[in-house]
């Protein structure tokens, strides 16, 4: 089965993102859904070298509300940075040291840093063990650091390290 079916979680997520891509609930899109759901994990299954364990699905459904809400505040936040003009910036590099060892999680950080606007993911430490972002406007490099430690770091841990 799991040679069949290798990440049975991510099947039904693929084909939800092909219905919203295409804005269709059409049956032959469902069905290329699902297909494409089914075809992408089992043909990319040797580039999982280690197998995917969500130990708090709940907790991920949660990071994704908090990462969607962050995104949408974030927007609003850079237009008027922008909007202000750029005497209105205080762009930082700030050093954020880390708690997590889970690549995935380390991997998913980093994009999350990125899709929340205002801030980008610059750097990981050879170690894996500090992580430099670069922020747009950031007064308090210290509550910076708190934010991404507690909004997003602290849950990914959570759901990938138990």
């Amino acid at each position: 089965m799991k040679r069949w079916l290798p990440h049975p979680l991510l099947t039904p997520i693929l084909t939800v993102v092909w219905l919203l891509l295409n804005n269709t609930l059409a049956a032959g899109h469902i069905v290329l859904g699902l297909l494409l759901g089914w075809a992408i994990p089992r043909f990319t299954l040797a580039f999982w070298p280690n197998p995917v364990r969500i130990y708090r699905p709940a907790s991920l459904l949660r990071f994704t509300g908090v990462c969607l809400y962050d995104v949408l505040v974030a927007n609003v936040a850079v237009a008027r940075l922008v909007l202000a003009g750029p005497k209105a910036l205080n762009p930082l590099f700030v050093q954020v040291p880390l708690d997590l060892t889970n690549e995935l999680a380390l991997g998913l950080l980093a994009n999350t840093i990125c899709l929340t606007p205002g801030t980008v993911t610059a750097d990981l430490s050879p170690d894996r063990r500090v992580l430099w972002v670069h922020a747009l406007d950031c007064t308090d490099p210290d509550e910076l650091v708190r934010t991404i430690k507690r909004r997003f770091e602290a849950p990914l841990r959570e759901i990938f390290e138990c």
